[in-house]
């Protein structure tokens, strides 16, 4: 895991200067605390912060090939970089270092961009052709590792993350896209490739591009293979399960590859302890594992923890999150995360990652992605509800299946069936390919009444209709739980858990998370698994339970599933959560940033103050204005240069 940055003149004429990079890595140094590295020439500058996993002595970056005429810098991991050294080394490749960054150079002189297909990891590549004068960047099938662009004055600028293009020269515009910031109040992240500032944009997932002095092409290499399923096909539950189960612990194995000791996030849910207990039984030391505690029993799982803990005997260290250590780092939070939030859920990772990096730990395995391409989640229950109503609307019972969803949620719409109806019709059919995600976009579009009438009012794009031209080709011909499936996949899963969630807060403290649900070959499986089967009647991820039969305690393959949350308004009540409201959620400070209406700011802060006990778009508002208004004062108004 690492830090990337680089430049590249496409207009300019003057040379890269080695002071820009430095600036840029220097804004990446969490990311790589290791060493530095750079390859530089007039056109073309790349930066590397390290750190260190796979071959701690000789792995340094940039790496290049036998003729140097090829240069890579690399964030991430190739799980399987070993079989692919074997089979370059059967061609005569010949290597100087043992890391598998190396591997990328000699595979891409074999394959070109097409060695994309051959790389099971995680990853964001940077790799310069300098015979052919071309940049080539790539980035992971699911997103795992970020990778951000932008081009000014006739340059080509890249990085890890947004903070690095900024450091690179003060030139460069550092402001808000309302456009955008109205898709994060809709979707909870960006519609599309663009980010929360203007002009720049991120490679998408399982993409690659060519950059030269003519612009850029980019090209998609892999998607989820959600298809129509040929019915045809007859396999049983037990079938599924069993090589389901064969190809994670596969996964799990290729990513216990590390030079330094591989922890485990253990958050006593299914997906993190199913890990946990594969690890446990393909491996002879005892495994180190991490949680999150909660003061306030509504987000506390320690009990579930504990429970996992001491059926497979692990090493166990835990941190207790209290409301005002939420409040106390969320400033950093939004730093790490470059993005506006909508929840304070990525606070209490910052603080896990913390006690593991504490705790000598570089790298752990979590749970990421099951709950995605399994079938976890009550959206996909509320769906298969809602299209089991459609069916008969005349009944009076079919909605009182609506009760069981949402039951941890503070005033939660389903405590009543008659509300709760009224809650989820948004007048679209199940033939609709985005039927699933309209309820949470109705919920979520309330937070626009808090932006400035010209940001709201519709003279920008509907967000709705661009992710629609996003993904509705992708969409068309699947099931409404398949579409379903693939939705939250490209855009949640994608665009916040595994950035705000994950690369980030672990990043921050130097710590590589590695996702064995996220194997793509495990991703293309459970894509050909029938959707009754991942999700049995309202049985969530029904194959990953069968497969751990036995192998967990009953309670917690049977357990509901628990979305892991965190205590937002409520976070905020101490003295450090009002300092920051006072400093950030002025009524000068809201006129200052021109994006919200400050007396609707102000009524809603006098609420949520009165009583912390407030429903998910009162939560989701006041979130999403404070960590808007932290953006914009770090970034905006007083971003420093190293």
């Amino acid at each position: 895991m690492c830090g990337i940055a680089g430049i590249l003149n496409m207009k300019d004429a003057s040379p890269v200067e080695r002071s820009s990079l430095e600036r840029m890595i220097a804004m990446l140094h969490h990311r790589g605390p290791d060493g530095t590295g750079y390859y530089l020439r007039p056109d073309i500058g790349l930066a590397h912060s390290r750190l260190s996993i796979i071959d701690i002595d000789g792995g340094a970056q940039p790496i290049t090939n036998e003729d140097g005429s090829l240069w890579v810098v690399f964030n991430g991991e190739i799980f399987n970089y070993l079989e692919l050294r074997t089979d370059l080394e059967k061609l005569g490749h010949r290597f100087s270092t043992n890391s598998d960054t190396e591997v990328i150079v000699h595979l891409f002189e074999e394959k070109g961009a097409r060695c994309l297909d051959d790389l099971n990891g995680q990853f964001a590549i940077a790799l310069w052709d300098g015979r052919r004068r071309k940049l080539l960047l790539a980035r992971d099938r699911m997103g795992i590792r970020p990778l951000f662009y932008t081009i000014h004055d006739g340059r080509f600028y890249f990085g890890s993350e947004i903070k690095a293009i900024f450091a690179a020269e003060s030139s460069i515009p550092r402001e808000i896209d309302p456009v955008v910031l109205k898709e994060v109040f809709t979707f909870w992240m960006p519609g599309d490739r663009e980010t929360i500032f203007k002009g720049i944009r991120q490679l998408a997932p399982g993409h690659y591009a060519w950059v030269d002095t003519d612009g850029i092409s980019e090209s998609e290499y892999w998607d989820i293979p959600f298809t129509l399923l040929d019915k045809n096909i007859f396999r049983s539950e037990v079938d599924y399960a069993e090589e389901y189960r064969e190809l994670l612990i596969d996964s799990i194995r290729l990513q216990l590859r590390a030079d330094v000791p591989v922890g485990a996030y253990l958050s006593g849910g299914l997906d993190s302890s199913s890990i946990t207990s594969l690890v446990r039984s393909h491996t002879s030391n005892r495994l180190k594992t991490f949680s999150v505690t909660f003061s306030d029993s509504t987000y506390d799982e320690s009990s579930e923890q504990q429970e996992v803990v001491s059926f497979l005997d692990t090493d166990h260290a835990s941190v207790n999150c209290i409301s005002d250590e939420i409040a106390s780092v969320f400033p950093d939070v939004v730093w790490h995360a470059e993005t506006p939030l909508l929840r304070t859920a990525p606070a209490p990772l910052l603080l896990l990652s913390r006690l593991v990096r504490e705790n000598g730990y570089k790298v752990v395995l979590t749970g990421e992605g099951a709950d995605e391409i399994l079938g976890g989640y009550d959206i996909f229950k509320e769906a298969k509800i809602r299209a089991f109503i459609h069916r008969d609307t005349s009944s009076s019972l079919r909605p009182l299946l609506l009760k069981r969803l949402y039951p941890y949620l503070a005033l939660s719409p389903t405590e009543s069936a008659a509300y709760a109806t009224k809650f989820f019709d948004t007048g679209a059919s199940p033939l609709d390919p985005f039927y699933s995600h309209r309820p949470r976009w109705k919920t979520t579009c309330w937070t626009h009444n808090f932006l400035r009438n010209e940001i709201a009012d519709g003279s920008f794009s509907n967000p709705i209709d661009k992710i629609e031209s996003r993904y509705g080709h992708k969409l068309s011909g699947l099931d409404f739980f398949s579409a379903a499936q693939y939705l939250e996949a490209k855009t949640l899963l994608g665009n916040y858990l595994l950035s705000s969630q994950g690369d980030r807060m672990a990043m921050a403290n130097s710590v590589e998370g590695r996702f064995p649900f996220l194997d793509h070959r495990l991703v293309e499986y459970a894509c050909q698994i029938p959707p009754g089967l991942r999700m049995k009647t309202l049985n969530e991820k029904n194959i990953l339970k069968k497969a751990m039969a036995g192998r967990l305690p009953s309670g917690i393959i049977c357990r509901k599933k628990q979305p892991y949350m965190a205590p937002d308004i409520a976070s905020f009540s101490g003295k450090i959560g009002r300092e920051h409201i006072e400093c950030y959620l002025s009524k000068d400070a809201i006129i200052n940033a021109g994006i919200f209406k400050p007396q609707a700011v102000r009524h809603l802060v006098e609420k949520c103050l009165r009583n912390q006990r407030q429903g998910f778009r009162e939560n989701m508002a006041f979130v999403g204005i404070l960590s808007t208004q932290i953006l914009i004062e770090k970034f905006v108004n007083s971003f420093t240069y190293q």
